[in-house]
């Protein structure tokens, strides 16, 4: 070979191994984790999209890359004024790879494209686990719910092992959390978000809905149903079409009638007055479908709703025969289900620092904890047992709420939350009230 052309070739493989080394070291995951909080912002942004196409792998590249800095935080040995702009550039790194707010705190990877979440869902064999809610999952301002979730249940350690190990995670919007700013005219401010509410579908690898729970939940309450869901979507594998329908409308009536003995259970301890149609029907021993068929055949169609209402009837008159203060009671029952685990008390004592950083004292936060975990038990057995069971009697009909995931999260947000997509202003306006400011207060 000639020496100009022996050159050539040299230089060109050279040229070519350089490229290749590059090409290698933008795609590792370890230099990618580093870049993603660099000061340029054009660089942080191409490590943080490929960390994320690289998924649950492309967290943990973080995870390992900030061990240190994380731990620090999630022990509070860190605050922000100590992290400063490092520790920002972190967590933002942390938060748009995950797709989560105070993911730090959780490690969980979270899809918001629904085809994704299906292919990796038929590739590994784990339900969906689909959240809706109103903003986003990754922004503070998301709405309450989706912020109790946060900490009540993903920063909990033992349901997040069980949400990375067992379910692929998916999330999306309904709409904007509507938010509200009070000013004190002081230089003072409080901001807020204003209704809405969120809600958790398990889905198989068809997006076929296993199961739904509605609201919030505490960590215990959550880990049953969660793992009651999973146990029927191994069931439901392998089996046709028909065969899911079949077994997921038995396995939804069936629930229905569990939560109605579980209610009347807690209802006769708390002194509430059992309806006498239960009691009478509990005497004389009819099965849960006889009680419907009878129900359904006094109706002069079979339609949907004559079906709906015959589920759900029992449920229907207990919730009218419990009021406030028994719903207080019944919720006392079921204490144990609301507790917090080390990790969501250490991030709301994070949440609730002073203006300078330093943690609440351990009167305060327990205060806070024991406040907030007596609502958190009362949330979690009303939704079980008002919303759930009607999820259930809905998805017990056996109609295109179970095939539809969309379908059946409009109907949730009609009629189970109150908040429809056909009310742009989610109950907070109305023309028919008189609010003596210009337009109504209306400013766009």
């Amino acid at each position: 070979m000639h020496t100009k052309a022996f050159r050539r070739f040299v230089l060109s493989v050279s040229l070519g191994l350089l490229l290749a080394q590059a090409a290698f070291a933008g795609s590792n995951p370890r230099t990618l984790a580093r870049d993603a909080t660099s000061a340029n912002p054009k660089e942080a942004a191409a490590a943080i999209a490929e960390l994320r196409a690289l998924g649950q792998a492309g967290l943990d590249a973080l995870f390992e890359a900030y061990a240190v800095e994380i731990k620090a935080r999630a022990t509070g040995a860190a605050t922000d004024a100590q992290g400063g702009e490092t520790w920002s550039r972190i967590s933002a790194a942390l938060d748009a790879v995950s797709q989560q707010r105070n993911s730090y705190a959780s490690r969980l990877y979270w899809y918001t494209d629904l085809e994704k979440a299906q292919a990796e869902s038929r590739a590994s064999g784990k339900p969906i686990l689909s959240l809706r809610l109103l903003g986003n999952l990754s922004e503070e301002y998301s709405c309450a719910n989706s912020r109790f979730f946060r900490t009540v249940l993903y920063a909990d350690k033992t349901v997040a092992d069980v949400l990375r190990e067992r379910f692929v995670l998916h999330w999306k919007s309904v709409r904007p959390a509507p938010r509200v700013t009070i000013d004190y005219g002081d230089g003072r401010k409080l901001e807020r978000t204003l209704t809405g509410n969120s809600i958790h579908y398990v889905l198989n690898g068809e997006g076929e809905v296993i199961d739904a729970l509605p609201g919030l939940y505490g960590p215990q309450g959550f880990l049953r149903a969660l793992t009651q869901a999973e146990t029927v979507a191994k069931q439901l594998a392998g089996k046709s079409s028909y065969e899911r329908l079949e077994m997921l409308v038995s396995y939804h009536k069936a629930q229905v009638d569990a939560i109605t003995k579980a209610w009347t259970a807690d209802a006769r301890k708390v002194g509430v007055k059992v309806p006498a149609s239960i009691i009478q029907d509990e005497a004389e021993g009819k099965s849960f479908d006889a009680r419907v068929a009878a129900r359904t055949a006094m109706t002069k169609s079979v339609s949907e709703l004559n079906i709906i209402n015959a589920i759900s009837s029992d449920v229907l008159e207990l919730q009218q025969a419990t009021d406030e203060a028994m719903w207080h009671k019944i919720a006392a029952l079921h204490a144990s289900d609301a507790k917090l685990g080390p990790d969501s008390i250490a991030l709301i004592r994070r949440q609730n620092s002073s203006e300078k950083g330093a943690a609440l004292n351990q009167e305060q936060l327990a205060r806070l904890v024991e406040n907030f975990e007596r609502y958190l038990a009362f949330d979690t057995i009303r939704n079980e047992y008002t919303m759930h069971s009607r999820l259930h009697a809905w998805l017990g009909t056996g109609t295109v709420y179970y095939t539809e995931v969309e379908v059946l999260n409009e109907k949730v947000y009609q009629d189970l939350f109150l908040t429809p997509s056909s009310d742009p202003w989610l109950g907070l306006y109305s023309p028919d009230t008189y609010t003596a400011l210009e337009n109504g207060g209306i400013s766009k």
